[in-house]
């Protein structure tokens, strides 16, 4: 896994699992704690993500909230994008770039 950006927008890439989950939070949450406004996470290089992945990136949400910021998820890969439908949290985190319809669910391309 590697991230690379400033506290305003951070690209993340290769697996967000359990493996790289702490060094993840650890990253993300001092880019939350050190700037302002929307935190874009770029995913478009992001491989895949497990359940702890995924629950750094709500983490990270709730935190960003807390300080006043908004967690936007920007070019989230397909697969990966199924699983937030699936879980229901395409309606409570901000996406953009992503194949969702008004109601919720994947557009057919």
């Amino acid at each position: 896994m590697h991230i690379r950006g400033d506290h305003a927008e951070l690209v993340v890439g290769g697996r967000l699992d359990v493996r790289s989950a702490a060094d993840a939070r650890t990253v993300l949450h001092t880019a939350v704690d050190s700037g302002e406004g929307d935190l874009v996470l770029d995913l478009a290089e992001l491989d895949s993500w497990d359940a702890t992945g995924l629950g750094v990136i709500m983490g990270v949400h709730r935190r960003a909230g807390r300080c006043g910021r908004r967690l936007v998820l920007r070019d989230v890969p397909p697969q990966m994008q199924r699983l937030l439908v699936a879980t229901r949290l395409h309606r409570i985190l901000a996406i953009e770039g992503g194949n969702f319809t008004e109601g919720g669910t994947l557009s057919k391309p």
